[in-house]
């Protein structure tokens, strides 16, 4: 297959300063929970991006000093000398596809705690820090400015021993001292770094300078800038003073990166925006500079790619989200396989592991974070070890994924599902509010399972033991899935709560096939991540009395981590749930609820026709039951082995594909990075 000629535009060189880009497609910086902690892991995962087409791969935020470090969060780090033979491993692994390396060194300022150096923070002004820590930052003097940017200096300079094509200079996201300087809300200083706004760009500027002087001969200099803080005249605005730095600063780099703060808007989820939703707030930026622009959307549409491009408002498509659900997406364009892209689903399953500190992974690309201590590669798999069929039972995400996978071993797959339609639980959710990408999920293994002569579908086909063995399949696969679990049990409750059979419970499983409750309703969220929300908005917009009560201090609360708790409780008060934290449910009765709280055991009573537990799901594992003494062959996989995020779930598909066959593994079944010990 050859490139449609209508794309050729994103394989165009975008010459950088003294650097040149050998295509369009720009992965950004992008933390990914290995850094400094897990390198091997970060310079094989940013290795894998270039093999797959990016022009230009990024590091995350690279601390540039231990003045300013976010323990236990793991980012890159280049404090001295001793931190550059890690990044230069990356920087190897990219040039070795023909792509520019570029880090984004940060100073954190009033955004750190610096919990392992104990340096006291610095910034602008004499504050509390961002994060809920009892630390204060103190305000930086001259001496503190002059040494600032003299760290800016030597971590550029590292950077390009490290051989860097790309450094930047990072003023985003609302978490860095730079752009600290820049907000007035922060920023109350009296000097010439303070006031006017053209005083507050003066560190910024000065930084740039300084770096372009220390490298720029043969490095090129991006700034990374937040244009549009959404808080309106209220703080930086691409209508105010965001528009007003990049006319002071317009040719002074060689590359603006440009996008919308903080994090939780730059990268906001599916649910809560749209593909492209900053192009508005950054299409003004190449209408003041003749530098090259990169900037961001949660694009996976090479048509909108393009139309950006040819509308001026980009030359460089950047990408975080994207490249990692499909590391080979420039690839596949470039290709003629537009329809083969592993399209992002905007969960923000791969945010969580910055807020968590572990590997990165994705829902869409079971690869992600295996690519070293596992030896995954997104695009390649090794062939089948025997010719030997398999039967999957159950098309939901596991079962799809293992099938898909399975497929492009070369086994001979059925793959039976008892309903009428592909999907399982991905099917279900993506029909709740804003959750129709999820969809994504299922399409893309339905088609590329569509393309292989040696996988068959069939769909209206529930199966007994019997069945099943009749097949003679030589491996069986249940891949059944779950139910929501109706007796209240989870993490609260160790038992059935009183009452969970007196006939005013409905499941979530009941309400997403379409049953209707009789109000009022309660909803008690015992499960913490996004699926008692969605069921409240749901019912609330069908216009049901809904009381959502959690024991936590707020709804959704696992969502801090893919930042969108604060979102969706906001939709929710607006749309007038009744919001009762910080308690458990402890009786059911025919007309009301008894609710405790969790820390003085204080009961109340609130009325209830309905009460929705969301707290724990059962595995289906009636079959297996059926068959576990009497088939060869035969394993669980995602839900129905144990219920888990849709993540793990296709995680636990592809596992199972990759390792049939294979030999067993005793011990730790993927490589470590240990730490060496020190010199006495």
């Amino acid at each position: 297959m050859t490139r449609d000629p209508r794309f050729d535009v994103l394989f165009e060189p975008v010459k950088i300063g003294p650097v040149t880009a050998p295509n369009r497609f720009y992965q950004v910086p992008h933390c990914n929970g290995m850094g400094h902690q897990y390198p091997s892991s970060m310079a094989e995962m940013r290795g894998v991006k270039a093999e797959g087409g990016w022009g230009v791969v990024n590091t995350e935020e690279c601390e540039i000093s231990h003045t300013s470090e976010l323990s236990g969060a793991i980012e890159s780090r280049l404090w001295d000398d001793s931190d550059i033979p890690v990044l230069a491993k990356m920087v190897d692994k990219i040039h070795a596809y023909g792509g520019l390396a570029g880090i984004e060194p940060a100073h954190l300022g009033a955004g750190a705690a610096n919990n392992y150096s104990r340096e006291i923070p610095m910034g602008p002004a004499a504050r509390p820090i961002d994060l809920y820590e009892p630390v204060q930052a103190r305000r930086m003097d001259k001496a503190d400015i002059k040494a600032f940017r003299k760290m800016h200096v030597d971590a550029a300079i590292r950077a390009k021993s490290a051989g860097f094509d790309i450094v930047y200079v990072y003023a985003g996201h609302d978490m860095t001292t730079l752009m600290h300087f820049l907000q007035a809300d922060r920023n109350d200083r009296t000097d010439e770094y303070g006031g006017s706004l053209k005083n507050r760009v003066r560190l910024l500027r000065e930084v740039i300078e300084d770096t372009k002087d220390a490298i720029g001969d043969t490095c090129a200099i991006a700034v990374r800038l937040a244009v549009d803080e959404m808080l309106g005249k209220g703080g930086i605005s691409s209508d105010g003073e965001g528009r007003e730095i990049i006319e002071m600063l317009a040719e002074l780099p060689d590359l603006w990166d440009v996008n919308v703060s903080g994090w939780e808007n730059d990268s906001a989820t599916s649910r809560f925006s749209d593909e492209g939703y900053q192009t508005d707030y950054i299409r003004f930026v190449k209408q003041i500079t003749t530098k090259p622009v990169v900037g961001v959307g949660r694009f996976t549409s090479p048509d909108t790619m393009v139309s950006l491009v040819n509308k001026g408002v980009l030359d460089l498509i950047g990408a975080a989200r994207p490249s990692i659900a499909d590391p080979f997406l420039p690839k596949k364009i470039e290709e003629g396989r537009v329809e083969d892209i592993r399209e992002c689903i905007g969960c923000n399953i791969c945010v969580s592991a910055d807020f968590l500190s572990h590997p990165m992974r994705c829902t869409q690309n079971p690869t992600m974070g295996e690519e070293w201590r596992k030896g995954w590669h997104p695009e390649r798999i090794a062939p089948k070890t025997a010719d030997e069929t398999v039967l999957i039972v159950g098309a939901g995400p596991a079962g799809l994924e293992a099938a898909r996978a399975l497929g492009q071993r070369g086994y001979d797959v059925t793959l039976a599902e008892a309903t009428d339609t592909i999907g399982g639980r991905v099917h279900t959710e993506s029909q709740l509010p804003g959750l129709s990408q999820w969809r994504r999920v299922a399409d893309y293994r339905e088609y590329q399972i569509s393309q292989m002569a040696n996988v068959a579908v069939y769909l209206n086909s529930p199966l007994t033991a019997d069945q099943v063995l009749e097949f003679e399949a030589d491996h069986i696969v249940l891949s059944t899935g779950s139910e929501w679990d109706t007796t209240g049990i989870g993490r609260s409750n160790r038992r059935a709560i009183l009452g969970h059979d007196a006939g005013t419970v409905m499941g979530v499983d009941a309400i997403c096939a379409g049953e209707k409750p009789t109000g009022p309703v309660v909803i008690f969220d015992d499960d913490y991540y996004y699926m008692a929300g969605l069921i409240a908005e749901k019912l609330r917009r069908e216009g049901h009395d809904v009381t959502y009560v959690t024991p936590t201090p707020d709804v959704s609360h696992w969502t801090h981590n893919t930042m969108e708790q604060s979102r969706i409780q906001t939709r929710l008060m607006k749309l007038g749930v009744k919001i009762t934290p910080l308690h458990t449910l402890t009786r059911i009765s025919s007309n009301h609820v008894d609710l405790t709280c969790i820390y003085t055991d204080a009961v109340h009573q609130i009325p209830c026709a309905t009460l929705i537990p969301v707290a724990m799901r059962n595995p289906r594992e009636d079959l297996f039951s059926a068959l576990q003494e009497r088939a060869t062959s035969l394993t669980r996989i995602g839900d129905c082995y144990a219920p888990g995020t849709i993540a793990a779930a296709v995680y636990g598909g592809h596992r199972y594909a990759r390792e049939l066959g294979e030999p067993a593994v005793t011990g730790v079944p993927f490589r470590r990075e240990l730490p060496l010990l020190a010199d006495d």
